[in-house]
């Protein structure tokens, strides 16, 4: 069953970026939950780690002082700020939630939340990121008119894990119109290659 698992994690893993090679489509619903973290993949010695275990290895500081960090760590997430930076403009708040993390205590299996007025609003990438892989989200940023950028690292299979070959911005707005705020991609376009 677990090398099931991790075969179907490492499936996951491969076509993670794939989305940004499509037409954007929505993926985000207006008032729908959290997701929940998928299955925490076998450590090395073949153990899996509780969100406990990995709170503990990887000495993370867990906030649960915010309504957004709470209802993370609620839905099974680590929640933690995005390359340890409060991102929060007017009433959008962006926190990030993780299932895993590497033997560095890199980010495995991470969402980007958004968060409106302290209601759920939606992720930044259709399905769980990991870092160092194809897809990863980097830098995000906030912008005026409920505007919001991220840049995803995108990876050839000859690129070094240090190293994408290129970068993807993806623009979103958050829409209001709707009983509740939700995140709506608009533009995906490659910003760097290298």
């Amino acid at each position: 069953m677990h090398v099931i698992l991790a075969l179907l994690m490492a499936v996951v893993q491969a076509v993670s970026g794939s989305w940004l090679d499509k037409p954007l489509t929505a993926w985000n619903v207006a008032g729908a939950s959290l997701p929940k973290p998928p299955a925490r993949a076998a450590t090395d010695n073949g153990r899996i780690e509780s969100r406990d275990e990995l709170v503990k290895r990887c000495d993370l500081k867990v906030d649960r002082g915010t309504p957004e960090a709470r209802a993370i760590a609620e839905a099974g997430w680590v929640p933690f700020l995005h390359f340890d930076q409060e991102l929060t403009q007017g009433d959008v708040t962006i926190l990030d939630g993780m299932a895993g993390a590497d033997g560095m205590c890199r980010p495995l299996d991470f969402h980007v939340f958004v968060f409106v007025a302290g209601r759920f609003a939606g992720t930044l990438s259709p399905a769980p990121m990991s870092s160092r892989l194809d897809g990863a989200a980097s830098v995000v940023r906030l912008r005026p008119a409920d505007t919001i950028t991220a840049e995803f690292q995108r990876y050839t299979s000859t690129d070094a894990l240090c190293c994408p070959s290129s970068r993807v911005t993806v623009t979103y707005t958050v829409d209001r119109s709707g009983k509740a705020p939700v995140v709506k991609p608009t533009e995906a376009r490659t910003t760097r290659q290298f």
